[in-house]
Parts: C-alpha cells; structure tokens; sequence
C-alpha cells in the first residue's frame, strides 16, 4: 500500500485526500489506463513508470486468448451461458469465501472447484496454449507442478527458476531479464509462482510486471491460512489464474481447492458468441 500510495500522490496530486481511503470507489487501475490512453491519442508515447510502480495494466495489451479444448474450457462456457448461472447456496458461499479472500470481484473472476491442487494444476496445464515458441517459467515445486508434463508435450519449454528469484533485490533482476527476453509471440507463455512459502510472503510486484511484458500470471495462493485471518489484495494486479483453498462448513472434504479465473484473459465459446 505504501508504494501505491506514494505512485498515486506523485501522479494524481489532484486525488490526494483519500483517494486509497477504504470506502473510496475509484479504480486506480482504470484510471491509470485512462490517463496512458488519453496521452496516446494525443500523439505522445506514455509514461513509462519504473517497474517497482507497475499495476499491471499492460494485461490489457494482452488481449484475450483462446483456451485448449479441455474440461476447464467446457466448465468455463458453462459458467458464462444463462444454464450455468443458477448454482446452489453451498457453491455461492465457497465461491464468496475465496473471492474475498483474494481480494476480487466475481465480475471479473470465474470460480471452479477441484477435489485437490493437482487436479486444478492439470486443468490449466490441459487448457493453456503452450506450443513450440512460447514457454513455461515456474517457481512452483515440482513435486506438484504437473503444468510441466503438459508444456514438455506440447514441445514448449519449460523455464524452472529458483525461489531466489523472487526477491526483490539484487537476485530478483534475474527474473526480469527473463520477463524481458524477446520472443515473437505474444503473450511470450505462464509466469507461476506461489504467493506464500511457509512463513514467507511474496511480492505481488512480480504479477505487474510479468503483465506488462506480455506473459500470464498463475498465482498459487494455497498456502495462505485463512486461520490467521490472512487476504491477499490482488484488486490491482488480477492475475489470470489464482488457486488457493477455502474452508468446507457443510461436509466433506474439510478443505476445498479454488481455481480462480479471469474473465478479460481468455475466451470461451459463450463469450466469443456474445
């Protein structure tokens, strides 16, 4: 918040009294594309802000990209067409549940249910475009990362960095210089990475700028406990897949494995219809 706040009183001085107040209903994300588009039209490149202020805006640039056919892809059109819209009080209070926990709206994030984390892995693994060209950049541990199998059967490459490269100092260039390598084909692949290992926490930063040099983020927000009250903000970043796990009040399994979607990212046959 504090790199946000100081991003926003040194571009919006007018916004200054309480533009990141809690109960403050601008976008900043909106507003940051507002301000780069409203510059462009006037002829002049935009404002290139240091990575460190990035909010992930340039996920927009992006676009929306067609999803394998696959289990994901078919559950995904089913929750966009009217049938799927009528779904049970149970599946609304999880669905609620790990939203909010993420910091994120249901206008912008489709939710899908799996019985573990690997199941949810092997879904984004069967439906993501991985081809020859494009890659797979991980810092998930490999003992469930199956992502990988898909991406080496689709002769795409896969990326594995160590969890040092999540520091924002010195060895965190590193994973930069790979966001930045060049690539002719745009989005260049998935950028996953864990939010939390153990007791450790880390930066969301890396979600921005993995955007704005054209890659898809998968955040693994599994390993937040929910016990000690812990949420993630990731309004302002909207990574492209978030999975994390949320308690199950009405029976078994207790733990429930969310698979969260976002909607701007991908195409599916029922909004490609629309």
């Amino acid at each position: 918040m504090q790199y946000v706040q100081q991003y926003v009183l040194a571009k919006y001085p007018e916004y200054c009294n309480g533009l990141v107040e809690e109960g403050d209903k601008i976008d900043l994300y909106t507003l940051c594309l507002t301000d780069e588009s409203s510059a462009s039209e006037k002829g002049k490149s935009p404002r290139r802000e240091s990575s460190s202020l990035s909010f992930g805006s340039s996920n927009s640039e992006l676009g929306k990209i067609l999803l394998e056919p696959s289990r994901l892809l078919d559950i995904l059109t089913k929750k966009t067409s009217y049938q799927g819209n009528f779904i049970s009080i149970p599946e609304i209070q999880v669905r609620n549940r790990a939203l909010q926990q993420c910091g994120l709206s249901d206008e912008e994030y489709l939710v899908v249910f799996t019985v573990t984390l690997k199941k949810a892995m092997m879904m984004i693994g069967e439906c993501y475009p991985f081809f020859r060209g494009n890659y797979y950049m991980t810092i998930l541990g490999e003992d469930y990362d199956c992502i990988r199998e898909f991406v080496s059967f689709k002769d795409s490459k896969v990326i594995a960095a160590p969890e040092t490269w999540l520091d924002l100092r010195i060895k965190g260039s590193q994973l930069s210089q790979y966001f930045r390598r060049k690539c002719k084909h745009s989005p260049k692949g998935l950028f996953a990475y864990p939010a939390y290992i153990e007791e450790t926490r880390y930066s969301m930063h890396w979600i921005s700028e993995a955007h704005r040099n054209s890659w898809h983020v998968l955040l693994d927000a599994s390993g937040l406990d929910a016990g000690k009250e812990r949420r993630l903000a990731l309004a302002l970043h909207r990574p492209d897949f978030v999975l994390c796990t949320v308690d199950n009040t009405h029976a078994q399994p207790s733990r429930i494995t969310c698979l969260l979607v976002r909607k701007q990212s991908f195409e599916t046959a029922a909004s490609s219809a629309n």
